[in-house]
């Protein structure tokens, strides 16, 4: 499927020839297209920031592909799974994205195992700028989601003297919480912002592996409007994810793909730097727990008073509005958190809708299962056997870390299967 996208001026200069019109910064959506991204731009003008030209192309593009991740349904494909989609995506300077086509094509593949075709077209206006610019007093941007890592990761932060400009991608039930974290740590700025794709089609795709895309590329538009950045600095973004759910090695054979998500993988960061340096925005993408597990990162943090007081605020579950906004308990998500708990020691008072896992079994304990599975094959087989080509990318210089790493983890989680009796 195609699509061309870009604001509405540059929309209507341009004839669609097959592809469905995507209006970029717009809450008006076009016939038969979609719109995206117009109460994100509201969000930036309103808080008097002006982030630089490349950084505003760069949000375009992320839109863009989750737009089509969005409105593309898998179950309509050859193989129902694999995509085939081709964005068109306007930007401001044209020659910035000169010869990325492919790479970008390659990160958006490795992201959601589609195939990707991008293509470029030049002169497209940039969102409209507030009256009154400022600049932000922040040294560092950090995505803040509401979850637990995330979490861990301003109160490090905030700890070790960085004033962080926190970025959130809005999700219902995370909403609030993401302004307490940030209140909390006493984030010098914090923007939250969602893609509000609106669209004429009643039904969607529900995997929307594209999002982390989005949520990276606005926590570089928000590090482009620092002081720092002006002053010529290269400013850090962080993502902080832990190491065995950066790497998610596929616990089975049947979770290859993009079953098991690769938002903070190594080699997808690594691919999305070299993007940033082509078009020479200066922003350092960092997770600073890449060689920890979730326990580690409770066990390490630089201010456990604090973590303990807000930990059980945090939301981890894969299925966390299915069930009404509550932890499931039996995800793989909810495992691994309260795998963390155990580890750490920190008394784990979550409200779990399965809290009990010994009173449960056969496709109830899915996931969980499927740990039990990984746990033999290691056993059996060896860890690099299970591990498989996970480690496998000219953006791991520390394969041997990981390795060990990934073996904690899964001694975390087996962990977890112990004090449950679950086999």
């Amino acid at each position: 499927m195609k699509f061309t996208c870009g604001p509405q001026s540059f929309i209507a200069g341009v004839s669609a020839g097959g592809a469905t019109p995507v209006v970029l910064y717009s809450k008006s959506t076009p016939a038969g297209g979609v719109s995206a991204g117009g109460a994100a731009a509201s969000s930036v003008r309103r808080m008097g920031l002006t982030p630089v030209p490349e950084a505003w192309d760069l949000v375009s593009l992320a839109l863009s592909a989750v737009v089509a991740d969005f409105t593309v349904r898998r179950d309509s494909s050859v193989d129902g799974w694999t995509r085939e989609i081709d964005l068109e995506v306007a930007v401001s300077d044209l020659s910035r994205w000169a010869g990325l086509d492919d790479r970008i094509a390659s990160m958006l593949g490795f992201l959601t195992t589609d195939r990707w075709s991008i293509g470029f077209a030049g002169a497209a206006g940039l969102p409209e700028a507030p009256k009154k610019s400022r600049l932000s007093a922040a040294d560092s941007a950090v995505l803040l989601s509401g979850g637990l890592d995330s979490l861990i990761g301003v109160i490090d932060l905030h700890a070790t003297g960085s004033s962080t400009f926190a970025v959130s991608h809005t999700v219902r039930g995370d909403q609030a919480n993401q302004v307490r974290f940030a209140q909390k740590v006493a984030a010098v700025d914090h923007l939250q912002v969602n893609h509000n794709v609106s669209t004429p089609w009643t039904v969607s795709e529900t995997s929307q592996r594209a999002r982390s895309l989005l949520f990276l590329a606005f926590a570089v538009l928000a590090a482009t409007t620092t002081q720092r950045y002006a002053e010529g600095d290269v400013v850090p973004v962080y993502m902080c994810e832990n190491g065995f759910i950066a790497i998610n090695p596929a616990l089975t054979p049947g979770r290859v793909g993009s079953l098991s998500t690769r938002t903070a993988h190594p080699h997808y960061l690594g691919e999305f730097q070299a993007i940033l340096d082509a078009i020479d925005v200066r922003v350092e993408l960092r997770n600073p727990y890449t060689e920890k597990t979730k326990g580690q990162m409770i066990r390490d943090s630089a201010d456990p008073r604090l973590l303990a007081q807000l930990a059980i605020e945090s939301t981890s579950c894969g299925r966390y509005q299915r069930y009404g906004l509550q932890h499931c308990g039996r995800c793989l998500p909810c495992s691994v958190r309260r795998a963390a708990f155990l580890a750490a020691d920190l008394a784990d008072t979550t409200s779990y809708r399965y809290d009990d896992l010994s009173s449960h079994a056969g496709a109830d304990l899915e996931d969980l299962r499927a740990i039990a599975r990984a746990r033999i094959q290691v056993k059996e087989q060896g860890l690099d056997r299970w591990i498989g080509n996970a480690l496998n990318s000219p953006h791991i210089q520390n394969a041997d870390a990981l390795r060990a790493m990934l073996a904690r983890g899964l001694g975390e989680l087996g962990g977890l299967l112990d004090h449950y009796g679950v086999a």
